[in-house]
């Protein structure tokens, strides 16, 4: 038996199950959707599992009432392979009238379906990512994000990680996958590169009405992953992609960007538009990142060891690795992750805000080198806060893998990524 790392997530299964009738939890395979819903469900189907799926498949089919009784809450797991199951479960929701019945995992969304009932106050969705440093127990967490919302004066001078820019790198190649923890370093990189194995072999196919070509989803995996962390737009990587399939269109290539949104593997940063500027200055194009920057290095066939050769991309990586993390602990905390660019010039690589109207203004740089820049960034963004008279950020912070935390001078604080948790 492997040993259970507590995930953020659980306090948030937990919690709307006191009050809704089932929970959804979604994101990509081997992210731990099951392995915590299993924390708390008391009894399950698994219609993923090879041994008994196609029993309960015919079975969801005929009498799909059947499958759901069972002591509750009750796991359904992979409920997408059966998607009739959906509106069963809400109709027997309503005829109960209580909460704390279902939980529902699923790794990919299926086929629009007008037949499908939203589930609207009976079914509430919860975003599962892969682990982030923090539940992985390799950040140290001895610096809350929340502490930032709550306090303007903070001291975090001389906290160190024991993290390394080789950590770094490696756990970038590695990734979140909860599976990797118990293996060696040489094998546990290994896990991503299976990963998309799998997706472009097998999993484009089951969850999209698409020409089955694994070689143009890896090569378009590929030239996304060289633009990880960029708002540029997709031409470019349509125009690698046609450099060796001239004849597949754009509206081909979207449509499998969209199969691989609907199997979490894709997973962009919407823009930040605080009303700053008249609104046609403000770029508000997506950032790209994937579900984990693992997918990224091991679609470029990136080492740990290549990664530290080549600084830029593995900035890039870095600022990948940063997001995911902040994904999680934001949404713990009720929070959104955004970015802000305009066309003056002016960015903001993370702004997190919050339904209570705070917000966090974030930049992320791997080295020190580039930190007296990010702040540079940070205040004029700040000054250009206050010149018109809008709520000011709770915190101007600086996300790094370096060693030191600490607090400069003109109040904005250097966090390294290895200290960090929600």
């Amino acid at each position: 038996m492997l040993k259970y790392y507590p995930r953020i997530i659980d306090r948030t299964i937990a919690e709307k199950l006191q009050y809704t009738g089932a929970i959804f939890i979604r994101g990509p395979k081997w992210c731990g959707k099951s392995t915590s819903a299993r924390q708390i469900a008391k009894s399950q189907v698994l219609l993923g599992d090879a041994s008994d799926s196609t029993n309960y498949l015919e079975l969801a089919k005929m009498a799909p009432s059947i499958i759901l009784k069972g002591t509750t809450p009750r796991l359904i797991d992979e409920w997408q392979l059966a998607p009739q199951l959906w509106n069963t479960i809400k109709t027997e929701i309503d005829r109960r009238n209580l909460p704390n019945q279902f939980i529902l995992t699923g790794s990919a969304t299926p086929v629009d379906d007008d037949s499908h009932h939203p589930g609207t106050g009976r079914i509430a969705r919860i975003d599962m990512y892969p682990m982030s440093l923090y539940e992985s127990q390799e950040s140290s967490g001895k610096i809350s994000l929340a502490n930032f919302l709550k306090n303007t004066n903070i001291n975090i001078d001389g906290i160190e990680s024991s993290l390394t820019i080789d950590d770094y790198a490696y756990l970038i190649c590695r990734g979140g996958w909860p599976s990797t923890l118990s293996l060696k370093r040489e094998l546990a990189v290994k896990v991503a590169k299976d990963y998309l194995l799998s997706l472009t072999e097998d999993d484009i196919a089951r969850t999209a009405r698409l020409p089955h070509n694994p070689r143009l989803t890896r090569l378009l995996l590929r030239s996304y992953a060289r633009n990880i962390a960029t708002i540029d737009s997709y031409k470019s990587i349509f125009n690698d992609v046609k450099s060796q399939y001239s004849d597949v269109s754009d509206s081909l290539l979207y449509q499998y960007l969209n199969a691989l949104e609907r199997l979490f593997i894709i997973d962009e940063i919407e823009a930040w538009n605080p009303n700053l500027r008249s609104k046609n200055v403000i770029r508000s194009a997506k950032k790209k990142h994937l579900i984990d920057p693992s997918l990224a290095a091991a679609s470029l066939d990136a080492s740990p060891e290549s990664l530290l050769l080549d600084v830029k991309t593995m900035g890039l990586m870095f600022e990948s690795l940063v997001a995911r993390d902040l994904k999680i602990y934001a949404t713990s905390n009720g929070g959104y992750v955004n970015h802000y660019r305009d066309a003056y010039g002016l960015e903001c690589d993370t702004v997190l805000h919050f339904d209570n109207g705070k917000y966090l203004l974030i930049e992320i740089k791997l080295g020190d080198h580039h930190v007296e820049m990010a702040a540079k960034n940070l205040l004029r963004l700040n000054s250009l806060i206050k010149e018109k008279n809008m709520t000011a950020p709770s915190a101007l912070i600086i996300i790094t893998g370096t060693k030191l935390a600490y607090r400069r001078d003109d109040g904005i604080y250097v966090v390294p990524l290895g200290c960090l948790k929600p």
